[in-house]
């Protein structure tokens, strides 16, 4: 199950502050702040789809994400590689590396990353 772009957000806030209540999650947010109702909504659709959970702290919730970041980032990329490009990694890194502005040093590294995990394999 994805993310709105909504709850995209807000899940960014919570990755990078770990734990957070209400409060501290609207105060991340840069201006204009979103209302209290419109947090406390995306998060429980976020909880409901099992992204987000809460420990109560007498009257108050800190949220923290039960998702981590690697594991939704990489979902998402192996879900673009198979809905966009047939789910072949070579098509997609034939199109990332002809369709960004990759300097040749950076080209240099992915190589570099590419060969060290062929020799760990």
């Amino acid at each position: 199950m994805d993310l709105s772009n909504a709850e995209e957000q807000l899940m960014q806030l919570l990755w990078k502050q770990e734990k957070a209540i209400m409060k501290e999650l609207i105060e991340a947010y840069p201006d204009p702040k979103p209302a209290v109702t419109t947090v406390a909504t995306l998060l429980k659709r976020m909880q409901d789809k099992g992204f987000v959970g809460y420990t109560q702290l007498g009257r108050s919730r800190e949220y923290f994400p039960k998702v981590s970041k690697k594991s939704y980032f990489s979902r998402q990329v192996n879900g673009m590689i198979k809905n966009f490009f047939n789910d072949s990694a070579s098509q997609f890194a034939s199109f990332f590396t002809q369709e960004t502005d990759l300097s040749e040093e950076e080209l240099k590294e992915i190589r570099k990353l590419i060969d060290e995990r062929i020799k760990k394999n």
